[in-house]
């Protein structure tokens, strides 16, 4: 049993290890882009499906409360949240359309788009992706290896070395958490220009 445990955490730090040599400075871009985004007024906008909707909600929540230091709360949402909403579009229209239909309803330009797929191969992750490019909304994807087909439709890609699920969402956790605390960073915490 120990070993078993071993086992697991040392390939969850191996990956995220290989993760972030190749995605170091897109995690700088990234940050730098939602921060402009949220001083221009704009919003994030982040979705995903079971595993990766919880991570969509846990972000958002980091931004809209607080990550790590007091400041104001930051606009950040997700499209999986609301039952009635997705309910109606997966019954009305279909359940590939659930992302797309509310981004079309909700998102502005400036807005930035988070979506989150270990996969890269839902069709409601894809239309939304679809959807946000065609509102000329910058886009974001946390996927793994089988993604990276979408990825190239993107404006920024993280794509974690792995096929394994649970070892790609702890990758898109910790690069959350990270995304959180850059953006903090640069908004409150960094010597504003004159």
């Amino acid at each position: 049993m120990k070993a078993k445990i071993l086992k697991e955490f040392k390939e969850s730090i191996s990956v995220k290890e290989k993760f972030i040599e190749g995605h170091l400075e897109t995690v700088i871009e990234v940050s730098k882009a939602i921060a402009n985004a949220f001083n221009e007024g704009n919003k994030l906008i982040l979705f995903g499906n079971g595993g990766s909707a919880s991570d969509a909600s846990h972000i958002a929540a980091e931004f809209v409360n607080r990550f790590k230091i007091e400041r104001p709360g930051l606009p950040a949402v997700t499209l999986n949240a609301d039952m009635a909403i997705l309910t109606a579009i997966a019954n009305d229209y279909d359940y590939s359309d659930i992302f797309a239909r509310q981004l079309k309803s909700l998102a502005v330009e400036g807005d930035m788009v988070i979506a989150i797929s270990t996969s890269g191969q839902s069709q409601n992750i894809i239309k939304g992706i679809d959807a946000a490019k065609k509102k000329k909304l910058r886009t974001v994807l946390f996927t793994g290896t089988k993604g990276e087909k979408l990825a190239a439709k993107t404006s920024y890609a993280f794509v974690v070395p792995s096929s394994n699920t649970p070892r790609i969402q702890e990758s898109h956790i910790t690069l959350g958490h990270v995304i959180c605390m850059l953006v903090e960073e640069i908004l409150f915490e960094a010597p504003r220009k004159k």
